[in-house]
């Protein structure tokens, strides 16, 4: 995935909202969002090469996302950054989520990353390029695609901050009507930034949208299987509600038995 845009702690009912594009080689395949087994579970794409992830959600209500970065110090044979994201996914909260990035990068086994790691208690940016660093997330609209976290020298990171601040996003609704528009933007002129983008071997190949809220009942996962512009966004809201309602269940279940 190539450009993230998270509006963090702005909506009270809501304070995690996400959307994201994929890009990726056309002829890479992965699966749609399912529930993947194990525990925690997590709702999340499968990456049918190297069976890692690049976005998903577990059912203690983290959510990470992962995008690449240029790296001058590459390693011979990395690890695979999805199969990273997937275990991150097994983490309790944003906080040990973001222990393990951190540890896990400092082994040089991986290429450029960016991963974009909140829950409702905390919520970080980890860059992973030749150096490492995290950047804890500020209340409001941050956008990350393949360099740091808002850069100004990005044109689609600021493409995509100035059409998503055209008017105050103050619900779920609203933000993902929105976000759902500004994604599936086409280029309009040739070398100018756009949202969503084809090559001859690859560009957008997917796009998620997400909103992550108090109650369980409320949240919300669509995905689009294919370029925003050309696909429709599907529901998988029933999928992320079930593993978040398990997730409240057990932590009450455990509450109880202290």
């Amino acid at each position: 995935m190539c450009l993230l845009a998270i509006q963090y702690r702005l909506v009270p009912e809501a304070p995690i909202l996400v959307a994201a594009n994929r890009e990726e080689f056309y002829d890479r395949p992965f699966t749609p969002p399912s529930i993947q087994s194990g525990k925690p579970r997590i709702l999340s794409c499968v990456d049918q090469q190297s069976g890692g992830t690049w976005l998903g959600v577990n059912q203690h209500g983290l959510f990470v996302g992962a995008s690449n970065r240029p790296k001058i110090s590459a390693p011979i044979a990395p690890r695979s950054r999805g199969s990273l994201c997937r275990d991150l996914l097994r983490a309790g909260s944003a906080r040990r989520a973001v222990d393990l990035a951190l540890d896990e990068l400092a082994t040089s086994k991986y290429d450029g990353v960016n991963f974009v790691i909140a829950d409702a208690e905390s919520g970080w940016v980890v860059h992973g390029g030749d150096d490492y660093e995290t950047v804890e997330l500020q209340e409001g609209l941050s956008i990350i695609g393949n360099s740091n976290v808002n850069d100004q020298r990005d044109e689609r990171v600021q493409l995509a901050s100035r059409l998503l601040t055209l008017q105050t996003l103050d619900s779920p609704v609203k933000f993902l009507a929105v976000a759902s528009k500004v994604f599936a933007r086409r280029p309009v002129a040739p070398d100018r930034p756009s949202m969503v983008l084809r090559g001859k071997t690859r560009g957008t190949v997917c796009s998620t949208l997400l909103s992550l809220g108090e109650k369980p009942r409320d949240a919300i996962y669509q995905f689009a299987n294919g370029a925003p512009d050309e696909t429709k966004f599907e529901d998988y809201s029933p999928l992320l509600r079930d593993i978040l309602s398990r997730g409240l269940r057990e932590s009450r279940t455990k509450a109880k038995a202290k």
